[in-house]
């Protein structure tokens, strides 16, 4: 009986000659095809920035979704580039939020350099993944230099460490996921990674302002505690955590037998751009064995500043930091960074994969990322930071900082000469401003309050300005964020004005 004898397989690229062009490569197809194609978009966003002199288009959110359906169907055998770059422009493009305006000023989002814009053509082609040495190379030296920097930038000193996050909610996530592993293993000897929650789990506590940011709570809740777990500490007069209450809150979980194990202060809050008592915290921290995350997301970006660096002193006293740099440092979305005081704290998230990061890789000193990250692929992004750092120089980085910051306070003073704007932080301590439209005229406080929410969104309709609205203890009050050092306080004064006529609009019966 014969045996069956294996079959060779033939393969052909015959049928994939359109391959070359699609793929950037040494080839002269790929070459051109890359150029062509950053040629097309170049045109279209050029084309774009100077068609839209509006931060928006003004259209409602329905019509937006009528617009971007009309992208359907995907063709079965493609379309050229030029073809669909030009579709995108009409439905998708025409109906972004043009966060580069100077009356782009909601939320703490910012117009990106344009040596970022650069660097990012850069990572999208060479597609680093820095979870491996193998898969990145030389990428992961720069992001460790760059991460050595931050550290020192920080005030910490040898033997800190940190990585590249997607940002403040993967940040204060990982502060938190250490504290808690370090607090179980310091008291208890437990191995959390290998053996889950210890019995003592519904006891752990973690401390934080009422202000503090809302991934405190999410972290707690996917780290298994529970959004119970989280102490609210009062606010002070500034916004800023009150370290009084603080510390009646401290003796009342010791008298209750509980464990609080981290507490979280920020630099630089959501709304007002409030910075807590660092050192103060910082003090209590240690005197309470307990670890100290600073939430400086949106803060950070004070370690440039020439006029107001101070507001941080104290952070290089925490065990753990956040700090993002796609809000003041205006790097593309996403972009941050986790650093920690103790780098052998990256302990309690290790895994090896043989696959991936081997232990004899780290036994030869071969550097893998992925030890320090709760991601695995993950992006490049250290370069856009370096190459934005090198072009601009750190004095000219501080020069547009301290400017938004000024810009934030002329902005308070003409809110406060105003008749019917009143303003709430009339020192900002960063560049966040909380007003409110409140004519002497009327005083029924709910229909103010409508007032105030359909002037955010009568603007935006307009398409003349894109700003913020927040509720502060029930009141409804318009925000201010102003991130964008282009931004002039011509542009403020003209959305005040706007404001107030819309308010009054409604007020007297002319808009419903």
């Amino acid at each position: 009986m014969k045996q069956d004898m294996p079959v060779k397989s033939e393969i052909s690229q015959e049928s994939l000659s359109y391959v070359p062009s699609l793929f950037l490569h040494s080839g002269k197809e790929g070459l051109q095809a890359y150029r062509q194609a950053v040629d097309l978009v170049k045109e279209t966003l050029s084309k774009f920035y100077a068609a839209y002199p509006k931060p928006y288009s003004g259209k409602a959110p329905k019509e937006v979704g009528v617009d971007v359906k009309s992208l359907w169907p995907i063709s079965e055998a493609g379309e050229s580039l030029q073809d669909v770059l030009q579709e995108i422009y009409t439905s998708l493009l025409s109906n972004a939020i043009h966060v580069t305006h100077t009356k782009s000023i909601a939320h703490l989002h910012c117009p990106p350099l344009i040596p970022a814009l650069a660097a990012e053509m850069m990572i999208s082609a060479l597609n680093q993944s820095m979870d491996s040495w193998d898969q990145s190379a030389a990428a992961t030296y720069l992001e460790e230099e760059m991460i050595r920097w931050l550290c020192g930038a920080f005030g910490y000193q040898e033997g800190a460490d940190g990585t590249f996050t997607s940002g403040g909610t993967q940040s204060n996530y990982m502060g938190l996921l250490l504290a808690r592993d370090a607090f179980c293993w310091k008291h208890w000897g437990w191995n959390v990674q290998k053996d889950g929650l210890p019995p003592e789990a519904r006891r752990l506590r973690i401390l934080c302002s009422e202000d503090a940011h809302f991934t405190v709570k999410t972290s707690a809740s996917q780290l298994g505690l529970g959004e119970n777990s989280v102490v609210l500490i009062k606010t002070d007069h500034r916004r800023r955590l009150c370290v009084k209450d603080l510390h009646q809150k401290l003796a009342q979980l010791r008298q209750e037998q509980l464990f609080p194990f981290a507490l979280v202060a920020t630099c630089g809050t959501t709304d007002f751009g409030s910075i807590d008592p660092l050192r103060e915290m910082a003090k209590l921290a240690k005197e309470n064995g307990i670890w100290l995350h600073v939430d400086a997301a949106y803060g950070g970006a004070l370690l440039l500043s020439r006029d107001f660096s101070g507001k941080m002193q104290g952070i290089e006293l925490a065990d753990s930091i956040t700090v993002d740099f796609h809000k003041l440092f205006y790097q593309p979305i996403s972009c941050g960074a986790f650093l920690v005081k103790d780098g052998t704290s990256f302990r309690f998230i290790h895994h090896h994969a043989n696959y991936l990061n081997p232990v004899e890789d780290e036994e030869e000193g071969v550097p893998h990322l992925v030890n320090k990250s709760v991601q695995t692929t993950r992006r490049f992004d250290a370069l856009k930071l370096f190459v934005s750092l090198r072009v601009i120089g750190i004095e000219r980085f501080g020069e547009m900082i301290d400017y938004t910051f000024r810009l934030a306070q002329a902005a308070a003073d003409r809110i406060s000469e105003m008749d019917k704007l009143t303003v709430l932080n009339k020192q900002p301590e960063l560049n966040a401003v909380v007003f409110r439209y409140q004519p002497d005229f009327c005083q029924d406080k709910e229909m103010v309050n409508k007032a105030n929410r359909l002037i955010c969104r009568m603007l935006l309709q307009r398409g003349s300005a894109v700003i913020a609205r927040t509720s502060i203890d029930g009141t409804a009050y318009l925000k201010f964020t102003l991130l964008n050092p282009r931004t002039t306080i011509e542009d403020i004064e003209s959305i005040l004005e706007e404001v107030q006529k819309l308010g009054d609009m409604y007020i007297r019966g002319g808009i419903h």
